[in-house]
């Protein structure tokens, strides 16, 4: 093979960590990534104009000389719903269009889950936020979920104890909803969907029975009809809250259940019809009851988990992409890093406040220095509130100001050293 040989693989709104991250990755012959659109445009849900961008998006990379050699994408929507498209446009490696939607419509979703896997699924039903009459029907009993049947980052996704708290949430979701809920249905046009779920659009709402136990999410991909797992990483929540505190791998769960997972995801996914595909797949385990419920399915990686593979297996799951973009099988080896668990931290306030000082440069080198592989990522800036933060960066319960991704030779050396790092990190806040 030529050694001045090389993959031109396009990618979706790439940004110089994910850039790093790709460029990271083993392959028989050099990657080049060149970005497609960007970033920020493609977060703009609004008016966002699906052929649009998806004809701008083919001009520019059609623009280029090298072959394509693949098309990448590890963004949520709309990300998620362009790339399929625009792979299957060029000839390339892909999901389809109608087993993404599959996963991302989380009506359907469930839909689909329930008839292979009913034990595993919460009562259920969608419902129109605008509809009074139909919020007065809904028949899955107190508490429950509400969440837009497209959302992510838990954002309007609301925890119902009663009649007032879904006045409440509704009128979080009839403001916030069709932001994304138009965008979503512009994609559902292009699909052959069931009469009953095209009827479920992008502005309806998921009601379900609440589930819980210790939450696990299962990395995996399908190739060619054939999955595979090759990670599963714990999420931890505040005490008492629905937010996030800190995501941990390599999950601490029974081998059996981790087992289990596998089998329930393998069964769905083929059931979804998703191929070709990175996916992530979130699991609860109620350890008294001895059950495991399936919480939502993502079809990508998470970029979350990105550093934590790194740190542990020696390079992110970034290869994952890679891999599938070129159409290829990946091949996962693991645990060749230099920690043996790694981990990301959500520093958390559950009320808005004035950001009166941020840890200063020195400071965050520092932390660093004394913990190696540590980053850090703040937010916010001196002077903002912190309800000024991005909503759709945020869950609907707290305000996350920073986050630190830091290893480790065991689970509880790793929350020292953030207990320690949290210290010498000096955050101050101030009533808004």
């Amino acid at each position: 093979m030529p050694q001045n040989r090389s993959t031109h693989l396009f990618v979706l709104g790439l940004d110089e960590l994910n850039r790093d991250k790709l460029e990271s990755v083993v392959a028989e012959e050099p990657i080049r990534v060149h970005p497609v659109l960007d970033l920020a445009a493609l977060t703009s849900h609004e008016d966002f104009d699906v052929g649009a961008t998806l004809d701008r998006a083919e001009r520019q990379i059609r623009a280029h000389s090298e072959p394509v050699g693949g098309i990448i994408n590890f963004w949520d929507f709309p990300v998620s719903l362009l790339a399929p498209i625009l792979a299957r446009r060029l000839g390339l490696s892909a999901p389809s269009l109608r087993g993404v939607l599959g996963c991302e419509h989380k009506y359907w979703s469930r839909v689909l889950q329930r008839r292979v896997a009913a034990e595993h699924v919460p009562p259920f039903e969608s419902v129109d936020p605008f509809d009074d009459e139909a919020l007065a029907r809904i028949g899955v009993d107190y508490p429950f979920w509400i969440k837009p049947v497209k959302s992510f980052s838990s954002h309007l996704g609301f925890r119902v104890r009663h009649r007032r708290d879904l006045h409440r949430a509704i009128g979080h979701i009839r403001q916030g909803i069709t932001e994304i809920g138009y965008a979503f249905n512009s994609f559902m046009e292009r699909a052959d969907l069931p009469a009953d779920i095209s009827s479920v659009g992008g502005n309806h709402c998921l009601v379900e029975g609440l589930i819980g136990g210790s939450q696990c999410t299962l990395e995996g991909f399908v190739h060619r009809g054939e999955m595979s797992a090759y990670g599963f990483v714990d999420s931890f929540r505040y005490p008492n809250r629905s937010s996030f505190s800190r995501y941990q791998y390599p999950s601490g769960l029974p081998r059996r259940v981790m087992k289990r997972m596998e089998e329930i995801a393998r069964t769905v996914l083929e059931e979804i019809g998703l191929d070709d595909s990175a996916f992530n797949m979130e699991f609860f385990w109620d350890r008294r009851r001895g059950r495991i419920w399936i919480l939502e399915i993502n079809p990508r990686i998470s970029q979350s988990h990105g550093d934590l593979f790194e740190k542990v297996d020696g390079i992110p799951h970034h290869q994952i992409l890679v891999d599938l973009a070129r159409g290829h099988r990946p091949c996962w080896t693991g645990r060749e890093g230099d920690f043996r668990c790694a981990a990301k931290f959500f520093l958390r306030r559950f009320s808005d406040a004035r950001v009166a000082r941020v840890p200063t440069e020195a400071e965050i080198a520092e932390v660093v220095r004394r913990f190696p592989g540590a980053l850090v990522d703040v937010p916010v800036r001196e002077g903002m509130k912190l309800s000024d933060l991005d909503p759709q960066e945020q869950d609907s319960y707290s305000y996350n100001y920073a986050i630190l991704f830091m290893g480790a030779s065991s689970g509880r050396r790793l929350r020292v050293g953030f207990n320690a790092v949290r210290e010498a990190l000096p955050f101050v806040f101030e009533d808004p």
